[in-house]
């Protein structure tokens, strides 16, 4: 039996989606996080399974570092989310702080199979794509769209019509006028993944992911 962590009142876990998976296809365990505020929209592929969550959020893993990027650019102190004691996040103040920065987070895709017993974007057959048009709609003062895999960009580029993959540590505007309405410009920047098998430095990955929330500060 999984047990939650947090003491938070909201859970953001998808029961429903979570009942009717199978070992075939998983659908996707947590609802889009979308606050009223957010400027910043996290999009990856799919959480990792179940069993290697510490938190029932975004970025679960205790061995991936998207907390603690958070952690060191905001607070100067890259265990600030996390709790050392127990190995795992402080989900509370994760929530709050995003909550607070105006930062979303959902995936690509709604249902895959796992061709591997792993996490690996290159092992994720996608067999619900996530309607990335009606997650925007959602989020009136969106800036920016943030991807770190292969697979979540090109994904984003083709639902989007975007003719150019960004590389890592670029941006390209995405073209919303058409059907979003003029509410300024939103790009889609890729950074480094926050994964530890993704080769850069710590201090690097939080340096990329600086210049990224510097370009969309007012």
């Amino acid at each position: 039996m999984h047990t939650s962590f947090s003491s938070y009142m909201i859970s953001y876990l998808n029961t429903g989606n979570i009942a009717r998976s199978t070992e075939d296809v998983e659908y996707h365990p947590l609802r889009p996080f979308l606050p009223e505020n957010a400027k910043v929209l996290f999009l990856g592929s799919f959480p990792p399974q179940r069993k290697r969550w510490c938190m029932d959020f975004y970025y679960p893993n205790f061995i991936n570092d998207h907390w603690r990027i958070e952690g060191q650019l905001f607070f100067g102190d890259k265990n600030h989310f996390v709790d050392m004691e127990h190995k795992r996040f402080k989900i509370d103040d994760i929530i709050t702080f995003c909550q607070e920065k105006g930062l979303a987070f959902f995936d690509t895709a709604t249902a895959i199979r796992r061709l591997q017993d792993n996490a690996s974007d290159k092992f994720l057959e996608v067999v619900e794509s996530t309607d990335i048009r009606a997650l925007i709609a959602q989020l009136p003062h969106l800036r920016a769209i943030v991807t770190t895999g292969e697979k979540a960009t090109e994904t984003i580029c083709a639902s989007l019509d975007i003719s150019e993959i960004p590389k890592v540590n670029t941006y390209v505007t995405i073209p919303l006028a058409s059907w979003r309405g003029v509410r300024g410009e939103v790009c889609l920047w890729r950074l480094p993944s926050s994964s530890r098998a993704y080769p850069l430095a710590f201090d690097k990955k939080v340096e990329a992911y600086r210049q990224m929330f510097l370009a969309i500060a007012p």
